[in-house]
C-alpha cells in the first residue's frame, strides 16, 4: 500500500498540472481573442465599412434654409447634417443615454460589458447592453442585425475598425445621419423635420428625448402609430436624464407634460419649380444652393394660392420677385400649388410664353423719348387710324382725341403706342428687347410688326421681369439669376449697350409710378405697368421700387380664355400684396438724373407735339436738319477716365445744317441747348460709353446720330 506522504505528493503534482494548464487556458482565450479581434480589424472589408452613403439630394436657399429634399435611390428620407447644426443638448443626452464614455473607449467600452455581464449573472436576465454608439454605427454601416453572437463579433470587430479609421467627430456625423427614426426616416435631421416640423438645431428636452428613444426600436415606437409607446420611451430618457444630472427635476417635469407628435409631418418642399429644374442643371450635385429667401418664398406661394382661390378653380398665378441691382431673384412661384391638377400646377408658368399684352408699352415710349420723338408732356393723338395697314383700337372701343404723352402712357391707350413704334421703328425695338436680355418669340415666318406694341408676340414672364429690372436700373442690363455661382457668364459685359439711356428710363419711372394703385393697395413709390392679352388669356402686373421688381401673371395654363380678367383687375391686386410681403420698408424709386430734373416741366417747342404721323399739322413737308459732323456711328476720343483726379472731360462740337430754326438738341433723351441759332452743340458728356444725339427743328422734324464716348 502506497504511503499516504506518497498519495499527497502525488495528488499534489497533479493539481500543479491542472491549475497550470487551467492558467494556460485562462491566459490563452484573451491573447487568442484579441489576436482574433486584431485580425479581423485588419481584413474587415474597408471598402464596404466606409463606403459613401447615399444622401437625399437637397435644395437650400441663399442661407442655407432647406427649401426642398429629395429621396435617396432606396426611398430614404436620409438628410446631410454636421453635428455643430445639432441642439448641443441633444448630444449631450445622446451620449448620456446610449454611450456615456464615448470619447474615452476605441470603440469597444470594456467596463460597459463587465457591467453588462455582471448584471445579468446576478439578475438572471439581460438589465443592460453594452453596445457603444460606434457599435451601433456599424450595425447601421454594415447594415447587419445583432441576433447571433457572430452577428455581434462582427459588429465588434467593424466597430474597432471604425475607430481606427474615423475620428470620433466622423462617427457621431454617421450616426446621426444612419440612425433609423421610424418608416423610411434615417438621422436625425430628417426626423426633427417629419415629427417637429422644424430643423435639430434648436429643440424642446422633450423632443430631444424623443429623437435619443427612437432608435432603440423606430418601428414600435413611431409616434403617429403608437403616441403611448412614443411617449413611455421618451420618459423614460427623461428620467435617466434627471438621474445622471443632465436635466433637473423642473425641467423634466415641464418636459413630461409635453405632448408628442402624432401625425408625420410631410417634407419641406418650397419653390417646387425652381427646386426641380436646378436640381435637373445641377450635374448630380448633392446640395445646389439658390438665391431665393425661404421665408419670402414661403410667405408669396400662401398668398398666390389664396389669391387664385378666388379667381377660379382652373384659374392659376405665377410670380417673380427679383432684386434688380444684383439681377438675383428672391421668390419664383410657379404656379398656385404644384399638384392641383385643375390649374396644372405642375407647369412652371415664370416659363410659358404667352401675349405680354400691354406690357411692353413703357419700353416704346422710353424709346420715343430717348429718340427725341416725344416728350411726357408732348401732346399725341388717340384717334381712330390706319399706320401701315394696321388699325388699332383701345381696350373699351373708345378714343380719346388729343391727350398728353404721359396720360396715354398711364391710361394705356393703343393707337398712341402704335403710332410711337411706328416712327420708333419696330428692328430698334425688338433690338432693344433682346440687349435687355428677352427672348422674344415671333410667329414663325411673320415679319414683326406694329401690332407688337400691343403683345402680338411671345414672352415670359422671366423675360418681363428682367426687362422692367433694366428699366428699374437707370436703363441699364442685368441678368436675372437663380442659382449662386452659375450665370456669371451671361452677364452684360463692361461694354454691353443700355435698355435705354438713363433719361428716357427715370421718365418712364416718373410716368408709371403715377398709375393709381387698385383701392386699399398702398402704391406710393412704385412704377407699375398692367397687360391683358387678347381674348383675355393672360393677365399681366409688372412693378418695381428702388430695390425690387415683382412680375405677375394671372390665366390659364392651357392658355384657355378666362372671362372678365385684366392686368388691372386681376393680376395688380396681387402684385401690390406681393411688395407688402417683400418688406415694410420700401426703397425709394431713384431721383432723376443729373440736368433732367429742371427740363420735366419744360416742353420744348419742337416736341409741342409727338412727332407721329398720326399729327394732323402737316408741317412735317419742309427738309429736316442734317447733323454732318461728327458722322454716325464715330467713336471719339475725349480722354475719359474714371480714376479719382482724372482731367474732365474735352467738349465735343456737333454740327447740323439745315431745318427750320428754332433748333432743339437732346442728349441721350435729355434736352441740352435750344435757340434760332443752335446749328451747333458744344456738348460734354457725363461718362464713357455709347450716346445718341438729337437736333428737332421747328417743324418737328429730327436728325440722330449715334457716337462712342472714350
Amino acid at each position: 500500500m502506497e504511503p499516504a506522504g506518497d498519495r499527497a505528493a502525488g495528488l499534489a503534482r497533479r493539481m500543479i498540472r491542472h491549475w497550470r494548464w487551467l492558467a494556460f487556458i485562462v491566459l490563452a482565450i484573451p491573447v487568442a481573442a484579441a489576436g482574433a479581434l486584431a485580425y479581423g480589424v485588419l481584413t474587415v472589408d474597408r471598402q464596404a465599412l466606409l463606403a459613401p452613403v447615399e444622401m437625399s439630394r437637397i435644395v437650400t436657399d441663399r442661407d442655407g434654409t432647406l427649401l426642398r429634399a429629395f429621396q435617396t435611390g432606396d426611398d430614404r428620407w436620409r438628410l446631410p447634417l454636421d453635428p455643430e447644426t445639432v441642439d448641443p443638448l441633444y448630444l449631450r443626452m445622446l451620449l448620456a443615454y446610449e454611450d456615456r464614455r464615448y470619447h474615452e473607449h476605441y470603440g469597444v467600452d470594456p467596463r460597459a460589458v463587465l457591467r453588462a455581464g455582471a448584471q445579468a449573472l446576478s439578475r438572471g436576465r439581460i438589465v443592460s447592453g453594452a453596445s457603444t454608439l460606434t457599435m451601433q454605427t456599424a450595425r447601421l454601416v454594415m447594415e447587419e442585425p445583432t441576433r447571433s453572437l457572430a452577428m455581434k463579433w462582427r459588429q465588434v470587430v467593424s466597430a474597432l475598425a471604425l475607430e481606427r479609421e474615423l475620428d470620433k467627430r466622423d462617427i457621431l456625423s454617421l450616426y446621426l445621419a444612419r440612425a433609423p427614426f421610424g418608416g423610411n426616416i434615417e438621422g436625425v435631421r430628417a426626423a426633427s423635420l417629419a415629427w417637429f416640423g422644424k430643423e435639430p438645431a434648436r429643440l424642446t428636452p422633450a423632443q430631444a428625448a424623443l429623437l435619443v428613444a427612437l432608435p432603440q426600436s423606430p418601428e414600435a415606437r413611431r409616434p403617429d402609430r403608437d403616441a403611448i409607446a412614443a411617449r413611455a420611451a421618451r420618459d423614460r430618457v427623461l428620467a435617466v436624464m434627471e438621474e445622471q444630472g443632465v436635466l433637473d427635476r423642473g425641467t423634466v417635469a415641464a418636459a413630461r407634460r409635453e405632448p408628442v407628435p402624432t401625425r408625420r409631418r410631410p417634407a419641406p418642399m418650397l419653390a417646387p419649380h425652381a427646386t426641380r429644374q436646378a436640381l435637373a442643371r445641377s450635374g448630380g450635385a448633392p446640395e445646389v444652393r439658390l438665391t431665393l429667401d425661404a421665408g419670402l418664398q414661403a410667405r408669396l406661394e400662401a398668398m398666390v394660392s389664396e389669391r387664385a382661390a378666388r379667381l377660379g378653380r382652373n384659374v392659376s398665378v405665377a410670380l417673380l420677385v427679383a432684386d434688380h441691382g444684383n439681377g438675383e431673384i428672391l421668390a419664383h412661384v410657379g404656379s398656385a400649388g404644384l399638384l392641383d391638377e385643375a390649374r396644372r400646377g405642375h407647369v412652371d408658368m415664370t416659363g410659358a410664353i404667352r401675349s405680354p399684352g400691354s406690357t411692353l408699352k413703357p419700353l416704346i415710349y422710353g424709346l420715343a423719348f430717348e429718340e427725341g420723338i416725344a416728350h411726357p408732356d408732348s401732346l399725341i393723338e388717340d384717334r381712330p387710324t390706319t399706320l401701315s395697314g394696321y388699325s388699332p383700337t383701345n381696350f373699351d372701343l373708345a378714343f380719346q382725341g388729343t391727350v398728353r404723352v404721359r396720360q396715354a402712357l398711364t391710361a394705356s391707350l393703343n393707337v398712341p403706342a402704335v403710332a410711337l413704334l411706328d416712327a420708333v421703328g419696330v428692328s430698334r425695338f425688338v433690338a432693344r428687347l433682346r440687349r435687355a436680355g428677352t427672348d422674344p418669340r415671333f410667329p414663325e415666318g411673320e415679319a414683326p410688326g406694329l401690332a407688337a406694341a400691343l403683345g402680338g408676340f411671345g414672352l415670359t414672364l422671366r423675360d418681363l421681369v428682367q426687362l422692367y429690372a433694366g428699366l428699374a436700373r437707370g436703363g441699364r442690363p442685368v441678368v436675372l439669376r437663380e442659382t449662386f455661382g452659375t450665370d456669371a457668364h451671361n452677364r452684360p459685359g463692361p461694354d454691353a449697350g443700355a435698355v435705354l439711356s438713363a433719361g428716357a428710363a427715370w421718365r418712364i419711372g416718373e410716368i408709371l409710378s403715377e398709375v393709381p394703385p387698385p383701392d386699399t393697395a398702398n402704391g406710393e413709390g412704385i412704377a407699375y405697368k398692367t397687360g391683358t392679352s387678347y381674348g383675355y388669356r393672360d393677365a399681366w402686373a409688372i412693378g418695381y421700387d428702388g430695390r425690387h421688381v415683382v412680375g405677375v401673371w394671372v390665366g390659364r395654363a392651357d392658355g384657355t380664355p378666362v372671362p372678365g380678367i385684366t392686368g388691372y383687375q386681376s393680376a395688380t391686386p396681387i402684385l401690390f400684396d406681393a411688395f407688402q410681403r417683400v418688406g415694410a420698408k420700401r426703397t425709394p424709386l431713384p431721383r432723376a438724373p443729373r440736368g433732367l430734373e429742371a427740363e420735366r416741366d419744360q416742353v420744348p417747342a419742337a416736341l409741342h407735339y409727338a412727332r407721329t404721323a398720326t399729327r394732323q399739322d402737316g408741317l412735317r413737308a419742309a427738309p429736316g436738319p442734317e447733323i454732318f459732323y461728327p458722322p454716325d456711328g464715330a467713336t471719339v476720343d475725349l480722354g475719359l477716365s474714371d480714376a479719382p483726379g482724372a482731367s474732365p472731360a474735352m467738349p465735343l462740337v456737333i454740327k447740323a445744317r439745315r431745318g427750320r430754326a428754332p433748333f432743339l438738341w437732346l442728349a441721350n433723351g435729355a434736352p441740352v441747348a435750344s435757340g434760332p441759332f443752335a446749328t451747333a452743340l458744344t456738348w460734354v458728356p457725363d461718362g464713357p460709353g455709347a450716346s445718341v444725339i438729337s437736333v428737332i427743328d421747328a417743324d418737328g422734324n429730327a436728325a440722330r446720330i449715334t457716337l462712342t464716348i472714350r
